[in-house]
């Protein structure tokens, strides 16, 4: 599994490409990109995935003047530069949904499918609620029954981790909330936006997802022309990491549609 490390403009951007096949712009969850995840085995034997650590995430870094997802969006233009990214499909997990939504709205010619997978961005919602639920003031446990389907299997080992990994882990929450917190989870303007987005669309969600309802789902799936929504069995809110299998095999049936 190869990881490059490259300069877009002030941010020195660490990224995994590894496979065969048309290329697969993969833009990760808030919890990071690692590999060793078995859905990224599964994509590399049909695609030539192209995995960016978002700045802040991973070991990536993360200039001053970023707090914004659509500045990380604009940094991603020169990212489909430097790749050569001309027509490329596009699957956006969780926080990368919303990367994924913004750079469609501004490049969308230079995509040619698109997954969201349980995205988040948009405020669908009335203005008294919260789309989302709070993470913040929510206890470890509780975050992590809303994550997953069987959180007992997905439960971090931090005792196991490196402390490089320990460091990387609480650094890509502290992005997530530099980026997420206000307005929470959400740029107002993308709503208003999402119109411009032309390709076909496919919005994917775990069934027991806690974090992105189906209702929030659908509500979002209606902004883009033609959308169409599907979801996946025993799995909650990262469907690549519960069921990868599920997850690819709907991913790559849709792209090759």
């Amino acid at each position: 599994m190869s990881t490059e490390t490259i300069r877009l403009g002030d941010a020195d951007i660490e990224v995994f490409v590894e496979g065969h096949g048309e290329p697969l712009l993969f833009l990760h969850s808030a919890q990071g990109f690692s590999p060793r995840h078995p859905f990224v085995r599964l994509l590399c034997e049909s695609r030539l995935v192209i995995a960016p650590s978002h700045p802040g995430f991973g070991k990536s870094s993360l200039p001053d003047w970023m707090d914004k997802v659509d500045d990380i969006a604009h940094l991603y233009l020169d990212l489909l530069d430097h790749y050569g990214l001309d027509k490329v499909d596009v699957v956006g997990c969780s926080f990368g949904g919303w990367i994924a939504a913004e750079l469609a709205t501004k490049v969308g010619a230079r995509f040619r499918r698109l997954v969201l997978v349980g995205p988040i961005g948009v405020k669908t919602g009335s203005v008294d609620q919260l789309d989302i639920p709070d993470m913040y003031a929510l206890p470890p446990e509780q975050v992590s029954r809303l994550l997953f389907h069987d959180p007992d299997k997905n439960r971090p080992d931090f005792a196991g981790m490196s402390d490089e990994e320990v460091s990387i882990a609480v650094r890509n929450q502290e992005t997530l909330a530099l980026m997420g917190w206000e307005p929470y989870m959400h740029n107002p303007k993308l709503r208003h936006r999402l119109h411009r987005v032309k390709i076909p669309t496919l919005f994917l969600r775990g069934e027991s997802d806690g974090l992105v309802s189906a209702a929030y789902l659908d509500r979002y799936a209606a902004l883009i022309p033609g959308a169409r929504t599907d979801t996946i069995a025993a799995a909650g809110h990262a469907p690549q990491i519960e069921q990868p299998r599920a997850f690819v095999d709907k991913v790559t049936a849709f792209l090759a549609a």
